[in-house]
């Protein structure tokens, strides 16, 4: 049965705009009735961190450093593709437990991967020994995050849960299609759409969403406090 979901093909942002936006997405889940899909890029070389990461001092003389609203590792986003999935409260995948809500997204990525010529799966396991507070995401794969077979990482993500629902936060390797970012973002519609039976309805954000993301990103997401202090 074919549902329906909203996609957004943003455009490019600073780091900060970016990470507001995807917090007020899952604030407005219940709002939209749909899961929403949103594709996006970032303005300058960025490195975002999850909600409980160890600020990298080091790496300030060359990244931009934003928190995430999510968890997981350090994520370099210089040469991948991010995408946000928002999932309503109520929506079947937020019935799932929280591993099994990170594995279906990743497993619709398999048979996209293996026609861009990488053959890859699902990590079975923790990489041994990783201080999950300083983890660099591609060269620490989690369970279920995307490798292929030279133990290269392909794509991982985090996820944050509220009454709200899911907020989802993807990464892919631009190397999967060449370094294309436009040919890997065409691929992982049309991947997304056959896994999950949906019909894509493209989504035009409000302008009140776009100005609160504005004024968010400039009083919270920009902010060192924020960004140094590890948040709950």
């Amino acid at each position: 049965m074919t549902e329906q979901w909203l996609l957004w093909r943003d455009g490019v942002h600073d780091p900060w705009f970016n990470m507001s936006v995807d917090e007020l997405l899952l604030e407005a889940a219940q709002q939209f009735g749909a899961p929403l899909l949103r594709t996006y890029r970032w303005d300058r070389p960025a490195l975002s961190i999850g909600c409980s990461q160890v600020y990298p001092e080091e790496q300030e003389a060359h990244y931009a450093i934003v928190r995430r609203p999510t968890g997981g590792g350090n994520v370099f986003h210089d040469v991948d593709l991010t995408y946000t999935a928002v999932i309503p409260a109520g929506h079947p995948i937020t019935l799932l437990d929280r591993m099994e809500s990170y594995r279906i997204f990743h497993e619709a990525m398999l048979p996209m991967l293996e026609e861009l010529g990488t053959h890859a799966g699902l990590k079975a396991d923790e990489s041994a020994h990783v201080d999950r507070r300083t983890m660099q995401c591609f060269t620490s794969p989690s369970r279920f995050d995307v490798v292929a077979d030279d133990g290269a990482k392909y794509a991982g993500a985090a996820q944050r849960r509220t009454r709200n629902g899911i907020l989802h936060q993807g990464s892919i390797r631009l190397s999967a299609a060449g370094g294309s970012w436009e040919k890997l973002e065409e691929a992982l519609l049309k991947a997304l759409k056959h896994y999950f039976s949906a019909e894509q309805i493209l989504f035009t954000p409000p302008t009140e969403l776009l100005e609160r993301a504005e004024q968010l990103a400039r009083t919270k997401y920009e902010m060192a406090r924020w960004n140094r202090g590890a948040q709950s």
